[in-house]
């Protein structure tokens, strides 16, 4: 659980990121395409997405890889919210010699095996071993994001645009309320999950709201150096944006029904409440329900009244329409 303290200034100054960082995008990619496991319930497409991604690394982004050790806490220096690729870079290259240090020796202090030879270069100040970071965080974008960017820019704008709109309207306050499901603000004590348990006192610096469309875990909180602290939040309603042209039938079945629905179709091997719904695909109710209706009109869907809830399941012609074209047999509930 993260539980953020804000002040009166702090309320003042809540903002949402206006354009997507790439870097920090990208290390929303690399955290999916490392999960060590997929989500509750199975996420086939993201499973596929994460395929084709690590499928399309090329061996220049291998350092990375030394960077970010198997269950540690990535050094802070990547964790870069420039607007644009090369001002992030360039970022990334300038770190302080004292933070790199000290960064890198936090990332390896628990490994047994002795860091690499680059790494230890780093560690030194040697200007080639920064040059052999940017290249594999270029080589990483060019493959993972760049054949998307276009479509993350329209993803953030209009998740900009709604937030702007409730704040507008209702207030910085609704708005965090209506960031991610389970967000509430209780006074001046904002709660969302997220991974452990954190407290964090913002004492005036603000907090600046960032959406990603390539991670679907809970939301995450940095405080880098000199800015003020940064909740990356997931925005998607399903799995990472694919380029146009995408391989595989499940692609071309997105494209025809949208992936929301596709998504919806494949947790509904199960019987899912509207509400249940609405949480697997991290959408509003309104939403959820509106999909179900576009999915039983089809004759995909079949919903019936249980009290005050709905349920929903889909039928054997939506089960027809995914299983062995998608790659499903089925889709396990969430535990």
């Amino acid at each position: 659980m993260i539980r953020i303290h804000f002040t009166a200034a702090d309320f003042a100054r809540v903002r949402f990121a206006a354009r997507p960082a790439p870097l920090q995008e990208l290390n929303a990619a690399f955290m999916t395409m490392f999960r060590p496991a997929p989500s509750p319930g199975g996420d086939l497409l993201t499973g596929r997405w994460r395929q084709r991604a690590l499928r399309s690394l090329p061996p220049a982004v291998a350092p990375l890889a030394d960077l970010v050790p198997a269950a540690a806490r990535p050094p802070v220096f990547l964790d870069v919210f420039a607007t644009g690729l090369t001002d992030a870079l360039d970022a990334v290259a300038g770190t302080r010699p004292a933070l790199l240090r000290a960064e890198l020796e936090r990332v390896h202090a628990h490994r047994t095996a002795p860091a690499p030879p680059w790494v230890r270069a780093l560690h030194e100040g040697d200007a080639a071993a920064r040059r052999l970071v940017r290249h594999a965080q270029r080589s990483a974008f060019d493959a993972v994001l760049a054949p998307v960017w276009d479509v993350v820019e329209d993803l953030h704008r209009a998740e900009f645009t709604r937030h702007a709109l409730t704040a507008a309207e209702h207030g910085a306050g609704a708005a965090l309320d209506g960031l991610v499901p389970g967000a509430r603000l209780d006074g001046a004590v904002w709660e969302c999950e997220g991974p452990g348990e954190r407290v964090v006192e913002l004492g005036g610096r603000g907090l600046e709201l960032r959406p990603t469309f390539h991670w679907t875990g809970p939301p995450l909180l940095a405080e880098p150096p000199g800015h003020p602290p940064v909740l990356t939040y997931p925005a998607g309603s399903g799995p990472p944006p694919a380029p146009e042209g995408g391989t595989g039938t499940a692609d071309a079945l997105a494209g025809v029904m949208g992936r929301t629905r596709l998504e919806a179709l494949l947790v509904l091997a199960e019987e899912h409440t509207t509400r249940g719904l609405a949480r697997r695909l991290r959408v509003s109710e309104a939403t959820a329900s509106a999909h179900t209706a576009a999915l039983r009109a089809a004759g995909l869907v079949a919903s019936e009244r249980a009290g005050r809830s709905v349920l929903h399941r889909r039928t054997a012609l939506g089960g027809l329409l995914v299983r062995g074209r998608a790659g499903e047999d089925s889709v396990p509930s969430s535990p």
